[in-house]
Parts: structure tokens; C-alpha cells; sequence
């Protein structure tokens, strides 16, 4: 039986070489093997790598995904999806508009990120394939990060769209992702989770 995209969510690691004291290549070996089901590339910010480093990490990141049968994405940037074999992209409110990809990738998974109700209503929900929520607690992740929406947001966004796959994001942790899934998600979205974590395989197991 083919799993259904909801499913392929579940568990959805996040990375790039600036969240990883490791090789990032190493942790997402340890990652797929202790059961992630989805991976988003997400190279940016301070030290990012750019050009032919950035193409070349992201192969070595893409083929472990497939050896691993995990849905693989990028944040939000185009120029990528193609070079890399992506299964989509995930994009936010200030990224290109999911009218312009979708256009351009008709195929191809989207996910969009949504904090607050006039973000639904500004948003073409027909036309993507699922949503990021969140942030649901406060992260340290990313600087740039809204205020905390909490897990009641989740439960909003099940209760207007039903049959659309939700993927809790921000500040979720081993010790909180049950909430999360229990508030209505159909997955949680992790970076420091795994990347700062002492033991991958077990902390992959709690979430």
C-alpha cells in the first residue's frame, strides 16, 4: 500500500551546514537510517554555502534520500529543484508566489508556511499540496522567526482544511512533539531536534 503524502510527513528533518556542527552528510545518513520520512534542504543564512558548494552538498543530501525512499525538498529555492531531482519545494509568505511555482512545477510537491489567518486568506491553499504551521513554540532556529502561535493553530488549520496535510514547525522538540500530532497535525518539522541531539536514533523515535 503506497503512503499517502500525510504520512510521508510525519517525521521531517531541516538542515543545512549552518545548523550542523557535524557534516551534515553524516548526520543525514544517521537521521534516515534511525526513520525520518521527509528531508528539506534549507541552506541559508550567516555562512551559508552558495553557487557549486551549495549544488554539490545538496547531490550528496539527495542521495541519501533516495537510497532511503524519503521525500527530499528545498527551502524555497527554485533554481535548485530541478538540478537536484527535488520532490518539491517548501516556500514562506515573502518567497516567490505559489502561483509563479506552481506554474513552473506543476508536478511538483508545495508546501507553504502560515502563521496567522490572514496569511490563509492571502494564500492560493488550493494550489499547494500542504502546510507548514507554526511557529508553533518559540525557536531559536531562525532569527527571524514570528512570535509563537501555539499548538491551537494547528487545531484551527485542521478544522478549516480537513484533508490537507499539516506539519507543525518551530521550537518542537522530543518532549513536546506529541502535542503537536495530538493538537491535529499530521507531522512535525525539527531541526536543533536532531541536529543538536546526543543520541539521533532515539530522539528520532520520540518524535
Amino acid at each position: 500500500m503506497k503512503e499517502s503524502l500525510a504520512e510521508k510527513l510525519r517525521k521531517y528533518f531541516i538542515m543545512g551546514t549552518q545548523n550542523s556542527k557535524q557534516d551534515p552528510v553524516v548526520v543525514l545518513e544517521e537521521a534516515a537510517k534511525a526513520g525520518i520520512t521527509a528531508f528539506q534542504y534549507r541552506e541559508k543564512g550567516d555562512n551559508a554555502l552558495t553557487g557549486a558548494r551549495k549544488l554539490e552538498l545538496g547531490k550528496q543530501l539527495r542521495q541519501i534520500c533516495w537510497e532511503h525512499d524519503i521525500l527530499f525538498f528545498v527551502n524555497d529555492d527554485v533554481d535548485l529543484v530541478e538540478p537536484l531531482e527535488a520532490d518539491g519545494i517548501h516556500v514562506g509568505q515573502d518567497d516567490l508566489t505559489v502561483q509563479e511555482i506552481r506554474a513552473l512545477m506543476p508536478d511538483k510537491i508545495i508546501g507553504l508556511s502560515v502563521s496567522n489567518v490572514r496569511e490563509v486568506e492571502q494564500s492560493p491553499i488550493v494550489l499547494v499540496d500542504y502546510l507548514g504551521a507554526g511557529p508553533i513554540f518559540r525557536t531559536s532556529t531562525k532569527t527571524d522567526a514570528k512570535e509563537p502561535v501555539g499548538t491551537a493553530w494547528i487545531a484551527s488549520l485542521r478544522k478549516q482544511f480537513p484533508s490537507m496535510p499539516v506539519v507543525g514547525i518551530g521550537g518542537i522538540s522530543t518532549e513536546n512533539a506529541e502535542n503537536v500530532i495530538q493538537a491535529g497535525a499530521d507531522g512535525v518539522a525539527v531541526i536543533s531536534a536532531i541536529t543538536d541531539a546526543k543520541d539521533i536514533k532515539r530522539a528520532i523515535e520520540y518524535l
